[in-house]
């Protein structure tokens, strides 16, 4: 069983497609048999990953060169789909990239980063789901979000602050549509762990041996789709559900009890974290 929107002949839209999680989610849509449209930058990974989608079982494959950091693009890609294709039933708002960041990176390696990583999906959802409100019946948004965007750790601060916002996002979007007369269209928020791909391969050939791949993560997420999960928290090969959820608790932990921030990486705090997540 999985969601009711995912259903043989309707229509999935997957943003981020030409690789990777995005790549293996609309591989597993089209093995449905779902009409998918993959939208990504355009070039030759584009059109190689539609025809890999193509032999994968959908009936109709479309492939649509996409920015998702351009509101333009994405309207245009709203009205292409609903042509081509008909009324949208899934969407999954996943493009993404992870260049690396700093405190004081120039503005502009700033702004593209939230530009494709948090506009793109909130622009996403709401040029889509309109059209997917009105056409009546079961439909499915999925937001890729990041365990960085809850547990924020130093390192990659624009990145943590692309996906805080996409959490933040994804639960107001969730409670807007449950308060919408008739709507059956829901929002999840989906949290992968360490996948191996081109965004995280950082210039290796070789899957580390802690990190999933695309298709075990695709496989957790859609078994989660099944059940009511809204925080669809993936673990992976080096760290579990318990861990996960410890190291949220304790992140959540710095505001309630008044610890300085991020104080999990505190000279002063990091031996009690280790110790309280060993209890």
């Amino acid at each position: 069983m999985t969601h009711p929107a995912i259903q043989r002949g309707n229509v999935a839209v997957v943003t981020g497609a030409a690789s990777g999680i995005g790549l293996a989610i609309a591989t597993r849509l089209a093995g449905i048999g779902l009409n998918v449209c993959l939208a990504d930058l355009p070039g030759d990974r584009l059109e190689a990953a539609a025809e890999a989608v193509r032999t994968a079982g959908a009936a109709a494959v479309l492939a649509v060169p996409t920015d998702v950091a351009d509101p333009a693009a994405l309207t245009a890609l709203e009205a292409r789909v609903t042509a081509e294709l008909g009324p949208v039933n899934v969407l999954v708002n996943n493009a993404g990239m992870q260049p690396g960041s700093s405190i004081f990176d120039a503005e502009a390696n700033w702004q593209r980063i939230i530009d494709v990583n948090m506009w793109g999906i909130i622009r996403g959802s709401q040029i889509l789901a309109p059209g997917m409100i009105a056409a009546g019946g079961p439909g499915l948004i999925v937001n890729t979000g990041s365990k960085q965007g809850i547990t924020t750790p130093p390192g990659d601060p624009a990145y943590n602050v692309s996906k805080a916002g996409v959490k933040a996002f994804t639960e107001a979007l969730q409670h807007e549509l449950r308060n919408i007369d008739g709507c059956q269209v829901e929002a999840r928020l989906f949290i992968p762990g360490f996948v191996f791909t081109p965004l995280t391969a950082n210039g290796r050939t070789e899957k580390p041996a802690g990190a999933w791949t695309p298709l075990q993560v695709t496989d957790f997420l859609f078994d989660a789709l099944g059940r009511e999960d809204f925080y669809i928290l993936c673990p992976d090969g080096d760290v579990d559900r318990r861990t996960d959820e410890k190291r949220i608790a304790w992140a959540a932990g710095d505001i309630v009890e008044n610890r300085p921030p991020l104080s999990r990486w505190h000279p002063d705090y990091g031996a009690a974290f280790k110790a309280w997540l060993e209890r």
